[in-house]
C-alpha cells in the first residue's frame, strides 16, 4: 500500500489532484465493496485521524515562512473565526432548507465542512506560483481554522441543547487563547534549547523537533485549550528559528507528513461503504454547491473587506477553500457521540469532499493564471543551510546559486563578506576547488562559507543582498533585509551601515 501510494504521488502532481483522492480510493478499493476488508471502528479512526492531523499541522507549520504569513495574519485570523461562522450559518441553512436535514445535523454538517484542510492546502498551493501574501493567508487560515471548528462540532454533537451562543463564543476564545499561549511558549523554549544544546548525532534533531511539536499539542489539550492551534504555532516558531541541520529536519517532517496522510486517508476510505452512499449523493451535491459558490465567497469577501484585498485575490481565496481529510475526520465525532443520523452526516461529508476537491484542485492553477496572479513572482533563489560547529563557535553555510541569481559573474572578493566569514570551497560541475579572491562565481556553483557565530546572520544577509543586486548590492538599495536580525549585538548594525538595507524583492530563501 505504501509503494502504491508513493507511486500515486506522481499521478497526483501531474494531474493537479490532491493526493487525498488517490489515497481514499485505495481505502475504498480494499474495503467491503472492493477486496472485502471489513472495517467499521469509528473510534480508532478518530484517534488515528487526530494523530495524523497533529503530524500534518506540524509539517505545515515547519514549512511556513514567517515573513510570508506575517502580513497575512490579520486576514487569516478573521477568516478562521468570523469567516468560519459565516460559512457555518449559510451552509447549515442550505442543508436544512434545501436538503431537508434537521437543524442539529445541519449545524454539524455546516461546522464540519467549513474548515479548509491543511494537508490539501499545503500540497496543492506549494505547486501553484502565487504571491507570497496570498499563500500566507491560505496556509495560515488552514492552520488556524481547525481549532474553532473542532470546538463547534463537539458542542453541536454533545447530548442536550447547545449552550447559549455567547457562552459558546467565550469558550472558543478561551480555548484558542490557551492553545496559542502554550504553543508559542513551547515553540520558543524548544527552539532556544535546540540552538544551544549540541546533540550527539544530527539524526536526533528531526526527532526532537517533531517531539516538541507533538508536546505542544499534548500541552494544549491537557490545559483544555486548542491542541491543534498549539502544535501549528509551535511548529511555525521552530520552522523559522534557524535550527541546526534544518534540511534533514525538513525532509524528515515531510516524510512523516506523507505517512500520516496515507494512513489517515486509507483508513477513512476503508470506513466508507460505497453502496450506502446513493441516497446521500444529491444532498451532498446541493450542500457542496452552496458551500463552494455562496458560503465560501461570502465569508471571504466579508472577512477581507477591512484589508483592501484586490478582487482577484478574493476570487482565488474563495475558490481555494479546499476540503480534505479534516472534514471527514471531524464527521466521525457525531458518530462516536451517538448523534442521530450520524452515518448520513458522514456520507454527505465524504461525497462532498470527493466531488468538490475533484473540481477545485485541478482548476486552481488555471484560475491563478487567468487572474494573472503570481506572474511577476521572483525566481527561485539561493538556498542556504546551516550546520553548527559547536566547539569552534562557527557555522558552515552551504550556498547554491540558481538560475536567475545576480551572484553569477561576481568575484569572490566582490562578495565583501563581513570580517570573520570566508568562502572556503566551491563545487562546480561535480568538481571542488578552493577559490581565490579573483575566482568568478557561476550559475550552478555550490559554495561552502565558514562564518563565526557573531557574524553568521550578517553573512547570510550579505549573501542575500549580492544574490539580489549583484556586485553593486548596497549602492542599489538591496541589502538582503529578509534575513532575521543578526545574532551578534553589533554585527548586523555594521553590515547595515556598510551596504545600506532597504525593502526589495526576495532573491534568496533559506532551505
Amino acid at each position: 500500500m505504501l509503494l502504491v501510494a508513493v507511486a500515486a504521488v506522481r499521478i497526483s502532481s501531474r494531474s493537479g489532484l490532491p493526493s487525498l483522492l488517490i489515497y481514499l480510493g485505495i481505502g475504498v478499493a480494499i474495503g467491503q465493496d472492493g477486496i472485502g476488508v471489513s472495517f467499521n471502528d469509528v473510534g480508532l479512526t478518530q484517534v488515528i485521524g487526530y494523530a495524523a492531523l497533529v503530524v500534518i499541522l506540524a509539517e505545515g507549520g515547519l514549512g511556513t515562512k514567517w515573513h510570508e504569513i506575517k502580513p497575512a495574519l490579520p486576514a487569516a485570523a478573521v477568516l478562521s473565526t468570523f469567516g468560519v461562522a459565516v460559512s457555518v450559518g449559510l451552509t447549515a441553512a442550505a442543508a436544512h432548507y434545501l436538503a431537508g436535514v434537521e437543524w442539529r445535523q445541519a449545524l454539524i454538517i455546516g461546522a464540519v465542512v467549513s474548515s479548509t484542510d491543511a494537508a490539501a492546502v499545503f500540497s496543492v498551493l506549494r505547486n501553484v506560483p502565487l504571491p507570497a501574501r496570498l499563500t500566507g493567508v491560505l496556509e495560515a487560515e488552514s492552520g488556524f481554522n481547525d481549532a474553532p471548528v473542532v470546538i463547534l462540532v463537539v458542542a453541536f454533537s454533545a447530548a442536550g441543547p447547545v449552550e447559549h451562543w455567547y457562552l459558546l463564543l467565550g469558550k472558543i476564545a478561551l480555548e484558542l487563547a490557551i492553545g496559542a499561549a502554550i504553543g508559542i511558549a513551547i515553540g520558543f523554549l524548544g527552539s532556544y534549547t535546540l540552538r544551544r544544546v549540541a546533540l550527539p548525532a544530527s539524526g536526533l534533531y528531526p526527532i526532537a523537533v517533531m517531539a516538541i511539536a507533538t508536546a505542544a499539542y499534548a500541552g494544549g489539550a491537557l490545559a483544555h485549550g486548542s491542541g491543534f492551534l498549539a502544535v501549528y504555532l509551535a511548529a511555525l516558531i521552530l520552522g523559522n528559528a534557524k535550527l541546526p541541520h534544518w534540511p534533514a529536519t525538513r525532509g524528515f517532517a515531510e516524510g512523516l507528513g506523507w505517512i500520516a496522510q496515507i494512513g489517515m486517508f486509507v483508513l477513512l476510505g476503508l470506513l466508507v461503504t460505497p453502496h450506502e452512499l446513493g441516497d446521500d449523493i444529491l444532498p451532498a451535491l446541493v450542500v457542496g454547491l452552496v458551500l463552494t459558490m455562496v458560503a465560501r465567497p461570502v465569508s471571504v469577501f466579508l472577512s477581507t473587506a477591512p484589508f483592501r484585498t484586490p478582487w482577484q485575490e478574493k476570487a482565488l481565496l474563495s475558490w481555494a477553500g479546499l476540503r480534505g481529510a479534516v472534514p471527514i475526520v471531524l464527521a466521525t465525532i457525531p458518530m462516536v457521540a451517538g448523534v442521530e443520523d450520524s452515518r448520513t452526516i458522514f456520507n454527505i461529508v465524504f461525497v462532498l469532499v470527493i466531488v468538490y476537491t475533484l473540481v477545485q484542485g485541478p482548476t486552481l492553477p488555471w484560475l491563478a493564471r487567468h487572474l494573472r496572479l503570481g506572474e511577476n513572482e521572483p525566481p527561485e533563489d539561493l538556498g542556504i543551510e546551516s550546520a553548527p560547529l559547536e566547539r569552534l563557535r562557527g557555522h558552515l553555510l552551504s550556498v547554491s546559486i540558481p538560475e536567475g541569481s545576480r551572484m553569477h559573474g561576481v568575484e569572490v572578493s566582490e562578495l565583501r563578506l563581513p570580517a570573520g566569514a570566508a568562502v572556503t570551497l566551491v563545487v562546480r560541475e561535480g568538481k571542488s576547488f578552493v577559490p581565490g579572491p579573483s575566482t568568478v562565481l557561476r550559475l550552478g556553483d555550490e559554495l561552502l562559507v565558514v562564518a563565526t557565530d557573531p557574524v553568521r546572520d550578517a553573512t547570510e544577509k550579505r549573501l542575500r543582498a549580492v544574490g539580489e543586486g549583484g556586485k553593486l548590492a548596497g549602492w542599489l538599495g538591496t541589502g538582503g533585509e529578509r534575513a532575521e536580525p543578526s545574532a551578534g549585538p553589533s554585527a548586523g548594525a555594521s553590515v547595515t551601515k556598510a551596504i545600506g538595507i532597504s525593502k526589495g524583492p526576495r532573491m534568496i530563501k533559506r532551505k
